[in-house]
């Protein structure tokens, strides 16, 4: 209901305040043309290459991962040792099949 009603005014302040709104003039069709850095860009479709980022990130994000797990573990019982230790063999697991050649 709050979503409704947030969403309505913001309806409503758009449509009282379009008046207000600066309006456009006319295209020029130098517009359109890609720009960079005060040089025309003749090929505007630039590829960058993440070939070396993703393994990094991918370890970052499964390292954190096993550390909050580990560090919000509850009190050690046998049972929760035994769901550390599965969690880390996925863990390893993980890391090796990432780094592979």
């Amino acid at each position: 209901m709050a979503f409704l009603i947030v969403l309505t005014a913001g309806f409503l302040f758009y449509w009282l305040l379009s008046g207000l709104a600066f309006k456009r003039k006319a295209r020029d069709d130098g517009q359109k043309k890609p720009y960079a850095c005060g040089e025309n860009v003749t090929q505007h479709r630039v590829q960058p290459d993440y070939s070396q980022f993703f393994p990094f990130v991918f370890f970052f994000t499964i390292m954190h991962v096993v550390t909050l797990f580990i560090a919000t573990i509850p009190v050690i019982t046998a049972a929760s040792l035994c769901i550390v230790g599965i969690y880390l063999l996925c863990a390893v697991i993980a890391l090796s099949i990432l780094y592979r050649k």
